[in-house]
Parts: C-alpha cells; structure tokens; sequence
C-alpha cells in the first residue's frame, strides 16, 4: 500500500529491518509439509505458485532487480530497509503466468510495523513504475504496531484505498504467527477472505465501483483496476515478511 505521511523517521525507533536471507539450495527436512498440494488440492485443480526453494515461476515487476527478495524458513522473504518501510515502487515480484479467474490462497508472516500487498490484474509495462498502477490490491499490513493512524481502507484485508474490510468478522494474527489470506476473483465479483472469514465482498466496474476509483487515490492511476486478466504480485514495501503455501486454482 501507499500511505503518503512523513513518518518515516520516527519508525527507525519502532523497527528494524531483519538482515537479507541467503536462499537455500535444497529443502530443510522441516519444509516437507509446506508448499506442497494435498491429493485433494490437485483433483480440484490447484497450482503451486512457490516451490518453497526458488523464484522459479516468478520474476521482477518489469524485469527490475529482486536481490531483496529471498528464501528464508520455507518462504519466500522480503528484506526490508531501515525503518521497515519504504517507497511504493520498490521491485514488486510478479508471477510469469497470467490469470482471469481464479481463487489465489497463501499464507503470510509480518514482522512489527510491517506493511505489504497482494495484487492481481497487473499489467507490465514500461509505462507503469509499479504493479499498484494496475493491479487492485489485497491489503496486508500490521494494523496494531504500525505507527500511524490506518483508515478502515487502508487495514490488513481491505480493498485497498476502496473499499474497507468488515473488522466484525476479522481475526488478525499477532505479530510472529501465520495468517491465511483467500483471494477470489470470478468475473466482476471479488472476496477477500482472512483467517477462515470471508471479510469483504464486492462488484467491480459498477457505476459505485467506478465513482469511488475515480473520486479516489487512482484518480491518477488511469488504468487501475481495468484488465479482467493480469499478473499477481506481492509487493515490496520495505517490510521484513514472510509468504509461503502460495497457490491458484483457476475458474473456468
């Protein structure tokens, strides 16, 4: 997500960021239970988007640098910078594949302050310094610790800078621990789901949709929220997280 504030400095005394991972060559014996498809998962037709070893699959948005990316405890990790944040265009990975319809499951680990994102309907072009300026975006971010104030469309399960998640029905993680993010999407509906719990549902492309994108940030991100198919990106933000169990199965 993007939040413009001036901030910054004061989080160098919330977090630090943890230290690059060195990517590992082969599996630890620990890993043989993550990142795999049960006998069930195949028949209904899922993917592994991560191996839980490489980047195969994967590359940066653009083609850019992804030297903050890693392989660190079975997941994919990004490194983070002083302070744990930094800027929204920082090289986002994108998968190599396209999708239209889909329902996208993963889990994700944020580190204190933490702030992050899954999007999808990203286009990769030169005319676009990052995923945001096309794709919609699945909030993540740690709403207790991260120290400035959130609006409701800017917290963990939000559409973000649209429309907000129901908090009613949300259970966040604390920090350390693994939450399970659900995205599906099939035609013009979208679910955001988190933890079990389906908290956001919504319509695209209604004339409410297009007058509160309009009216909003994406005002200046012309082609925001347009393709019906695209690329799915995690975003870089300078945050230390972890994502791992990354898997699509697509809606016909």
């Amino acid at each position: 997500m993007t939040i413009n504030t001036s901030f910054l400095l004061s989080m160098l005394a919330v977090t630090t960021a943890a230290p690059l991972a060195t990517a590992s060559a082969a599996p630890a014996a620990s890993c043989s239970t993550e990142n795999v498809l049960t006998p069930a998962e195949k028949t209904a037709g899922w993917q592994l988007l991560f191996d839980g070893t490489s980047l195969a699959g994967w590359h940066g948005f653009n083609n850019q640098s992804i030297k903050a990316w890693s392989i660190d405890d079975c997941s994919l990790k990004t490194a983070g910078t002083e302070g744990n944040y930094g800027s929204d265009t920082r090289p986002d990975i994108v998968t190599d594949k396209e999708f239209t319809n889909f329902e996208l499951s993963l889990e994700w680990k944020a580190s204190k302050g933490g702030n992050s994102g899954v999007m999808y309907g990203v286009i990769e072009d030169p005319k676009y310094d990052a995923p945001w300026k096309t794709g919609p975006e699945y909030q993540i971010v740690d709403d207790v610790s991260f120290p400035h104030k959130l609006e409701p469309y800017q917290k963990a399960g939000a559409n973000y800078a649209m429309q907000p998640p129901d908090d009613s029905k949300k259970v966040l993680k604390p920090i350390g621990e693994w939450n399970t993010t659900k995205i599906v999407v099939n035609g013009t509906h979208v679910e955001h789901w988190l933890n079990g719990k389906k908290i956001l549902e919504f319509e695209r492309w209604t004339p409410a949709w297009n007058a509160l994108r309009d009216s909003g940030k994406w005002k200046d991100a012309p082609d925001y929220g347009k393709a019906k198919t695209g690329k799915i990106a995690i975003q870089d933000h300078g945050s230390v997280f972890w994502f791992r169990n990354v898997k699509i199965r697509p809606i016909q």
